[in-house]
């Protein structure tokens, strides 16, 4: 399962409770205080919400078949998010670990170069930037960023 919330997920409660798992892998990417240099304050999270869940949904299927997992479950947050807050969760349920840390760490990086989520940051020199947008450097772009110009220091990527 793939989605995207605008919700605390530190509320996200989602459980395998079969009894067939012997190991839970999760993932959380967790909104940090720097980033290059630059101190952080907050971070904007922006998606194509439809080509986001295509994409994501099918990353999770090419997990399921890659790797011997019971159930996969992945969701990135959007909106504005504080320093600390989750920004994504990946957790992925198997028998052996090997096989749940193998998806989790798949599906964590595939998410990050494939799914339409964009972040920009703000920086407590009251300044805003997007960061890496693997859209905008590979030159496929679906997509705008929606942004206030007369505030952002945007460069192309």
């Amino acid at each position: 399962m793939f989605s995207i919330s605008d919700q605390d997920l530190n509320l996200l409660e989602v459980s395998e409770d079969s009894g067939r798992a012997g190991a839970m892998v999760r993932f959380d990417g967790i909104v940090r205080n720097h980033n290059e240099g630059k101190q952080v304050e907050a971070l904007e999270y922006e998606s194509y919400e439809a080509l986001a869940l295509k994409e994501g949904k099918a990353i999770v299927e090419e997990a399921l078949q890659k790797f011997d997992v019971y159930q996969i479950h992945a969701v990135h947050r959007v909106g504005k998010l504080a320093i600390g807050d989750l920004a994504v969760i990946v957790r992925a349920w198997s028998a052996h670990r090997a096989q749940a840390f193998d998806a989790c760490r798949y599906v964590i990086d595939e998410i990050k170069g494939r799914v339409p989520v964009w972040k920009l940051e703000h920086y407590t020199d009251g300044s805003r930037d997007w960061v890496f947008c693997p859209h905008c450097a590979s030159g496929h772009h679906e997509h705008e960023h929606v942004h206030d110009h007369a505030h952002d220091h945007h460069h192309d990527h």
